[in-house]
């Protein structure tokens, strides 16, 4: 195994999985503050129908998001297809399980080539989970090296995302579907952009914007100095459409952050397995490696 670029595709595929990561939510009640933050932004202004109109419709719309926030927060899990483009090589495509409601935790089959993990494996696909804050790879047993005879790789989150970033992801539903959906409820930029017809169920269209000091707890993970994916994800906004069908439930997910694209599709909501991690003595653990890599690339 070659580590000289190690730290490079284990940021990638943690980028194909952090989705959402940045805009998580933290022990602030984000209700209050958007309320909060209309007045301040209207104090002082003189008060007109259109004023009214305007105002009455980001209500509209922010009430619809609370609404698909809170039930798929409520349901714990969900089979979804993602897709994340970085900007450079291949865009990466994922499918599995992401459970939300027992602590962060996903079960999902990745693209090999795309992750540039080919080499670790002759499968087209490398089953990837994430339990208890690190990553596990199903790869092919190598023939030296802290992976010899191993059938799992483990990648501790630290390592990817920064100690102070791996932490604000521990614990709660850090990082998942519903957690980044918390997220807009802090958004200071909202539209309405219609109906639209998604993977054959009609959906209603929105777009927030979130800037920098809208991202929560999960800023450091993105941007924090220690992470591996501070290049990619930039320091400016996120733009995040969600497309919303029946029941409340959102049927898409799209965000974009500096350079990276990620897309989630849900299929199906509620009813997960328990994802637990491989047993330790199939495991290889290369966190030291992938941390020392990262240092000598930054």
């Amino acid at each position: 195994m070659k580590l000289k670029y190690t730290a490079a595709w284990v940021g990638l595929t943690a980028a194909a999985m952090i989705t959402a990561t940045a805009c998580g939510s933290d022990d602030a009640d984000p209700a209050a503050e958007a309320s909060e933050k209309a007045v301040t932004e209207t104090a002082g202004k003189p008060t007109d129908e259109a004023a009214d109109k305007a105002g009455s419709k980001t209500d509209m719309i922010m009430a619809a998001l609370s609404r698909a926030t809170d039930r798929t927060e409520e349901l714990g899990s969900a089979e979804v297809r993602t897709t994340t483009e970085l900007g450079t090589g291949e865009p990466i495509s994922m499918d599995g399980t992401y459970s939300w409601g027992d602590g962060y935790a996903l079960d999902v089959e990745m693209d090999a080539k795309a992750a540039q993990m080919q080499e670790l494996t002759d499968s087209p696909t490398v089953r990837t989970l994430f339990v208890d804050g690190a990553y596990y790879y199903d790869i092919d047993p190598q023939p030296a090296g802290p992976l010899e005879g191993k059938e799992w790789m483990k990648i501790d989150g630290s390592a990817v995302f920064g100690e102070s970033g791996a932490a604000a992801m521990s614990g709660g539903g850090g990082g998942s579907p519903a957690d980044s959906m918390k997220g807009l409820k802090y958004a200071s930029d909202v539209e309405d952009l219609g109906k639209e017809t998604v993977n054959g169920k009609p959906t209603t269209h929105y777009r927030a914007v979130l800037d920098q000091e809208d991202m929560g707890k999960f800023k450091e993970a993105l941007s924090g100095a220690d992470s591996l994916l501070n290049s990619a994800a930039g320091s400016g906004s996120i733009t995040m459409d969600i497309w919303v069908g029946d029941k409340d439930l959102p049927v898409r997910l799209k965000q974009e952050f500096g350079t990276m694209k990620v897309t989630m599709d849900f299929d199906k909501f509620g009813a997960a397995k328990k994802i637990v991690a491989p047993p330790a003595e199939q495991t290889g653990d290369l966190t030291e490696e992938v941390k020392d890599a990262g240092a000598q690339q930054g």
